[in-house]
């Protein structure tokens, strides 16, 4: 038993509960995310007197509903509080939530003004990408995550490139603060940052991902494309034919037209440096 999880025991009432882990393990969702969704208000475990999370029967069952509308529907955390509702007495909102809401509805935007101008109606856009009508209408909204394998997919569709689907009023410049990293990315688990603005050769990223999230399938662009990892492994497949595990202090470097998809694997975040040139990404 792990020294900083507490044991699975019977309650009061008579009824099992669970630590974080076994709740993991279970469903299939990472403590990580399973921390995010406590935040997001989605579920609300109870506290041992010693601080440590435990899940009754019920809230497995809601956390198995919630990663079902993930994965099955694509939902975003607003749309799945809209079906499921926040548990009785969680957080109502986060600023993680409010972000990625935001970064969501941007996404849309810029989606359906590349549409229009392009002519095409939310089925002909649906037949030309090979997604359904009523996914693409719901990243129009704000509704669903965009995977990174979708807004590439997408860009290659609409001739242009992931930033593109983001609002960018910053000025170009020489000098990033922390504080000011642009975030391009609304997909929980996977936090994206841009080192640099302006008309670059370059397109320098912080890419943080949770354990278990992923590229959500293989896409490739033009240029090539550099990747160091700072923290945390993280896998890579080139073509389906070949893979890499990459750790802390390794290196890939391979050309963007070669499709090519990733995963984090591991227990722990991976934080990976990454370049992308010319910026495609």
């Amino acid at each position: 038993m792990n020294g900083h999880q507490s044991p699975r025991k019977k309650i009061s009432n008579g009824r099992l509960t669970f630590t974080i882990s076994e709740a993991s393990k279970i469903t299939n969702v990472s403590r990580s995310t399973l921390r995010i969704w406590e935040n997001w208000g989605l579920t609300r475990p109870a506290r041992t007197k010693s601080g440590y999370r435990t899940y009754s029967r019920e809230q497995i069952e809601r956390l198995k509903q919630i990663q079902r509308l993930r994965n099955e529907k694509n939902l975003n955390v607003a749309a799945i509080r809209h079906l499921i509702g926040a548990e009785s007495g969680a957080v109502e909102t986060s600023p993680t939530h409010s972000v990625n809401q935001s970064i969501g509805q941007s996404i849309g935007d810029q989606l359906r003004r590349l549409r229009e101008k392009r002519e095409l109606t939310i089925f002909e856009a649906a037949e030309r990408t090979g997604f359904s009508s009523s996914y693409l209408s719901s990243l129009e909204r704000g509704q669903s995550n965009a995977s990174v394998a979708t807004l590439q997919k997408l860009s290659v569709f609409y001739q242009t490139n992931v930033l593109a689907f983001f609002k960018d009023s910053s000025e170009p410049r020489k000098l990033v603060r922390l504080e000011n990293r642009k975030h391009i990315s609304n997909e929980p688990g996977i936090f994206i940052e841009l080192l640099a603005t302006g008309s670059n050769v370059m397109e320098p990223h912080v890419f943080r991902l949770a354990p278990g999230a992923t590229s959500g399938g293989a896409y490739h662009h033009q240029g090539e494309e550099f990747i160091f990892v700072l923290e945390g492994c993280c896998e890579f497949w080139l073509k389906e034919v070949e893979h890499y595990k990459l750790c802390k202090g390794d290196s890939l470097y391979f050309s963007s037209s070669t499709p090519h998809r990733w995963r984090n694997t591991g227990k722990s975040e991976a934080v990976l440096f990454w370049i992308n040139t010319p910026p495609t990404f």
